[in-house]
């Protein structure tokens, strides 16, 4: 591999994070994550001769990290699964702040979509892929990569009960403590 590019060896590096977020977003963060990641890197590393320079190669490094999973999930499907997260939950203490409750409401929900909807959500949403990419990488036309977004987004709004875009934010107890806050400074200052 000592004619490989130092451009396309930089490429590789910077898809490192993007990998890392898309494994976890398949199988959860932790180990397995990165050890899709790293099979990814390596079979992508060790079929250089089947890319060509100038394209994609984020494209290409998440397809194969996406049928690497698939063909893992094919190859462990009989494996007991702790789909709900009963038995995980238990071996972790939930954080007291409300930012990673949400975050836990969001990755829950998450996990409830369809898996064909939840990966065209990660390609497009989190990953920043255009539609034609994340079509590219799914293997399937744009409008359906579309249709799956929008039928995610949706979804999510309807599980997280989220209306409007003031939904986000801090709820309405600590809006009121902020304002409260805010007016007390601002009357302090006119006076001083």
């Amino acid at each position: 591999m000592g004619d490989v590019s130092d451009t396309l060896r930089a490429e590789f590096i910077a898809c490192i994070p993007s990998l890392r977020a898309f494994a976890a977003s398949l199988v959860g963060v932790g180990d397995r994550a990165d050890d899709l990641v790293q099979e990814a890197l390596m079979k992508g590393w060790a079929n250089l001769d089947s890319f060509t320079e100038g394209t994609n190669v984020r494209a290409w490094l998440f397809t194969i990290l996406r049928n690497a999973f698939y063909s893992s999930y094919r190859k462990n499907k009989r494996e007991v699964q702790d789909v709900d997260g009963a038995y995980s939950s238990r071996l972790a203490e939930h954080p007291a702040q409300d930012g990673h409750l949400d975050l836990a409401d969001f990755r829950r929900a998450l996990e409830t979509l369809p898996s064909d909807q939840r990966e065209a959500l990660i390609l497009v949403g989190a990953s920043g892929f255009s539609y034609i990419e994340a079509a590219e990488i799914c293997g399937c036309a744009v409008g359906t990569v579309k249709s799956r977004v929008n039928r995610a987004r949706v979804r999510l709004a309807e599980l997280l009960t989220v209306e409007s875009a003031e939904d986000f934010g801090p709820d309405r107890s600590v809006q009121a403590i902020l304002s409260v806050t805010t007016t007390t400074a601002v009357k302090s200052r006119a006076m001083g």
